[in-house]
């Protein structure tokens, strides 16, 4: 683990602090060798001892002490004279190997390494001109999300405590360049160098699987950038609350959320359906699964996620058996001591009359064990399978599991739909409120119109920078409903594959899946589901007047200024005149 970062830059300074006592001792011998030459005296010169100038000495010491070697100069030297240059040759043979030592060991010095790369990453950071997200933690969650983000064209500025996790960062194809820092994203002093207070900066997403340093994080994001919206993974309750009272917008909790998920697909089928096909990953294909059955239930494992499950199902009264190492009995549900892998420990639980159990181990091996032997006592079982880790992905697949729950893919898939559509989240929770009955309709709708594929959701809002076209045509009072607006840039008779889900307006009021006549107004933000290709045509028709002119009216403008003024001119003098 990296320490806390020094506080000073200068790699220069650095490098002469370590070489200090090597640059000293070559400067001496140095000297005493041209000291030396100047000295002894040289062969005698028309009747007198010629004596070397100091240019001259230090001109030969310094092309004989680096091995160069060009001969003797200005004249042959005396005996005395090649006497004392083998005395320095020897010296400066012992010097440079001592130099030539402490290079290689500052070399392989650690603090050196991190100031290198910690300067490298510094000079990156502050050169992006780009919004960028601040990962902390590329675990399985921050591929994901650095994966995606990528796909949207974000910037991504990583930092991660393991250098292992961080060197797989080179052998992802990114279509930009992501500086990475290996460092403990707990240390402020760490986040302000990887951008937390850069102007392009548009967010923190805290990702790392110790709740401590999330909590350290949300609470620097707070305090030194308290404008940029933060999204933090807490797996604790005790976490949650922390982060929750220092104005934490966005609290991920894995196991907190599928908790509600299954009690939402134990109360209302349909709506659970309805948050799957809306949150899944683009372009799959969601399978109709079967609904958790009510009845008698099996959890195993009763840790964060076991406690949470349970709690799920208590609030909508289906009893539960608890198979745990350690069984803390409550007097509420039946206690079954054991870790649920063995035959003997389910029977007892009552495996044969139950309709659903959960594997929520934290061993992905003990949760597979179970699913089987439970699934060869009782065929009918509903299995909930617990994922701890994404490379046993393949046996997990292997196993034909009701529900997988993998919490870095729980975690991402919120992430992404925050990230890629802020709306999305509003409306998910006003569907949390309506009965089953509505989710059922909606569903069908949906479904009919856009299959069981997942689809590309996408907010926009009309205003003069995202959609100035028909921003423009609202403020000139022109009256444009939904049904008028969402048709084909190629074939006007033909609707878009998509749906509204929401719509938000400016003064907190807002619709839920409003109808084809719903009157759009400026600064409207509309949550769009359908294709990509009918995604992109909205954003074509909204901004560029040539296609709304023609969604509108079936007419096609000029294509230049001067045919669009000519235009314009014809018009004028076709126009009837007023008595």
């Amino acid at each position: 683990m990296q320490q806390a970062l020094a506080r000073h830059h200068s790699i220069f300074l650095l490098i002469l602090r370590r070489m200090r006592a090597p640059l000293i001792l070559l400067i001496v011998l140095f000297a005493i060798a041209v000291l030396g030459l100047t000295l002894v005296p040289g062969p005698v010169v028309d009747g007198q001892t010629s004596y070397l100038s100091f240019f001259h000495a230090f001109y030969f010491i310094s092309y004989t002490a680096t091995t160069i070697g060009f001969g003797e100069i200005p004249y042959t030297f005396s005996d005395q004279q090649r006497l004392w240059v083998i005395v320095s040759i020897y010296l400066s043979v012992i010097g440079w190997a001592y130099t030539l030592g402490s290079v290689f060991n500052l070399l392989a010095d650690r603090s050196l390494r991190q100031a290198v790369s910690m300067q490298g990453f510094v000079r990156s950071v502050r050169r992006l001109r780009e919004p960028f997200y601040l990962v902390c933690g590329y675990g399985e969650t921050g591929r994901l999300i650095c994966d995606a983000l990528d796909r949207m064209g974000l910037r991504v500025v990583v930092i991660e405590v393991d250098e292992n996790k961080l060197g797989e960062l080179d052998l992802h194809n990114y279509a930009a360049d992501a500086p990475a820092l290996c460092a403990d994203a707990a240390n402020p002093e760490t986040l302000k160098f990887a951008g937390l207070t850069h102007t392009s900066c548009i967010g923190v997403i805290a990702l790392t699987n110790d709740d401590a340093t999330n909590l350290a994080i949300a609470i620097a994001a707070r305090l030194l950038a308290p404008r940029l919206p933060a999204l933090c993974r807490a797996e604790r309750s005790t976490t949650s609350a922390n982060m929750a009272s220092f104005g934490t917008r966005h609290i991920l909790n894995p196991f907190e959320r599928f908790s509600e998920t299954l009690a939402l697909s134990l109360h209302a089928p349909k709506a659970s359906q309805l948050f799957g096909w809306l949150t899944g990953l683009p372009g799959s294909h969601v399978e109709q699964r079967r609904d958790p059955p009510r009845g008698n239930w099996i959890v195993c494992g009763h840790g964060r996620f076991g406690r949470l499950l349970v709690d799920a199902m208590d609030s909508e009264a289906v009893p539960v058996t608890i198979i745990d190492i350690d069984p803390k009995p409550d007097g509420i549900h039946r206690w079954v001591q054991g870790d649920g892998t063995g035959a003997d420990a389910l029977h007892e639980a009552g495996v044969l009359e139950a309709t659903g159990i959960v594997c929520g181990t934290s061993s992905d091996v003990d949760n597979l064990s179970i699913a089987v032997t439970a699934r060869e006592l009782n065929k009918e079982l509903f299995v909930i399978l617990r994922q701890n880790h994404e490379s046993n992905r393949a046996l997990f697949e292997a196993f034909e599991s009701d529900i997988t729950v993998v919490p870095s893919r729980v975690i991402a898939h919120e992430c992404i739909a925050i990230l890629s559509t802020p709306l999305l989240a509003p409306f998910l929770d006003e569907i949390r409120h309506r009965d089953e009955e509505w989710c059922g309709a909606l569903l069908h709708r949906l479904t009919r119109h856009l299959g069981w594929r997942v689809p590309q959701i996408r907010s926009q809002r009309i205003n003069l920078s995202r959609a100035p076209a028909l921003y423009r045509r609202l403020m000139r009072g022109e009256t444009i409903t939904l049904e008028r607006l969402l048709r084909s840039p190629a074939d006007r008779s033909l609707a878009l594959d998509c749906e509204v889900l929401y719509l938000d307006r400016d003064d907190d009021d807002h619709v839920m899946t409003p109808t084809p006549d719903e009157k759009i107004r400026p600064g409207d933000e509309l949550l769009f589901a359908g294709t990509r290709r009918a995604l992109e045509d909205i954003e074509l028709i909204i901004a560029n007047e040539h296609t709304l002119e023609y969604i509108l009216t079936g007419r096609d403008l000029p294509g230049g200024r001067i045919w669009e003024l000519l235009a314009q001119r014809g018009r004028k003098e076709r126009s009837p005149q007023l008595p």
